[in-house]
């Protein structure tokens, strides 16, 4: 574990978190809380509305989880993506380059797959959403999968996702899910501590100040009333001690699923393994199917979709 508790309760990592050339400090950096689902929905909901998110431990199926990341990166290996001789569920990265373009259109035909579908649309997670949302869940189509080499400097900047999903309603829920265990030092989501209400304001913030966009412009990311590409900050020390709050990562495992609000300002941080495994991960988004569904998101993912 990377994540481990002091005496006081407070959270603190044993490896530095860093991204965008920038370290988080130890007194900057907490534990995201886990959940057990077996505590009962009403007792969830009440977290999620609290906390802005939910760790849910162990939710789905620990070795299908296991076999669908082996069955990712055994789709990328032609591409020179991973390093030869070892079992693909490890996802160890090769020490030399890769076809990028290659592994861009591997991971594209990925995404349209019957077998990604079936993960992401698999029966114990669609049954626990029709129960947290109270109706039907629909599941968006542009379901986005990532993987991040470590040793490199990518890492997703600080944000919250009803920037690229006003086109539809507001009572939206990501799932993020680890494909495979994650733990902190390999760059999984960060969350801001009790940022979901600071997203509230800044969303209310927006659309005051966006009388004069048109219609398209309203719903885009990518206005002139918005950072660049929809994001809040690419520098999160400074994130956390203008808002006086810690980050909160966590040690993820295998079978392990996020909720967060799409009002929840969430992160990535660098890739740092040192076994050199690659992290694998999706990020859905659900609602209930009576609900206003953004009509760009009817779409699968594509590379430069602009959302």
């Amino acid at each position: 574990m990377s994540i481990v508790a002091n005496a006081a309760g407070m959270g603190v990592t044993q490896t530095p978190l860093a991204a965008q050339g920038k370290t988080i400090p130890p007194e900057r950096l907490g534990p995201l809380a886990p959940t057990d689902p077996g505590i009962g929905i009403e007792a969830i909901r009440r977290r999620y509305e609290e906390d802005g998110y939910v760790w849910l431990k162990d939710l789905l199926a620990r070795a299908e989880v296991i076999d669908f990341r082996r069955w990712v990166f055994a789709h990328l290996a032609e591409t020179g993506l991973l390093a030869p001789g070892h079992d693909f569920a490890l996802g160890i990265a090769a020490a030399e380059g890769f076809d990028r373009n290659l592994a861009n259109r591997r991971l594209m035909s990925i995404v349209r797959s019957a077998a990604y579908e079936g993960f992401c649309a698999q029966p114990r997670l669609v049954h626990f959403m029709d129960i947290f949302l109270q109706g039907i869940s629909y599941l968006h189509k542009r379901k986005l999968m990532r993987y991040v080499q470590p040793g490199t400097a990518v890492a997703t900047p600080a944000h919250y996702d009803l920037v690229y999903l006003r086109g539809g309603t507001s009572r939206l829920v990501t799932a993020w899910i680890p494909i495979g265990d994650t733990p902190a030092e390999m760059g999984g989501l960060v969350y801001l501590e009790g940022s979901h209400a600071l997203g509230r304001r800044m969303e209310a913030e927006f659309q005051e100040n966006s009388g004069t966009l048109s219609p398209e412009e309203r719903i885009s990311a990518y206005n002139n009333h918005m950072a660049e590409g929809g994001w809040i900050s690419k520098d999160l020390p400074d994130m956390a001690e203008r808002f006086d709050a810690r980050w909160l990562a966590a040690d993820y495992e295998a079978g392990d699923v996020v909720l967060h609000s799409p009002y929840m300002i969430h992160a990535a941080t660098n890739n740092e393994d040192r076994a050199r495994r690659l992290r694998l991960s999706t990020d859905i988004r659900y609602q209930n199917v009576d609900d206003e569904i953004d009509a760009r998101w009817n779409n699968h993912w594509s590379l430069g979709d602009m959302l």
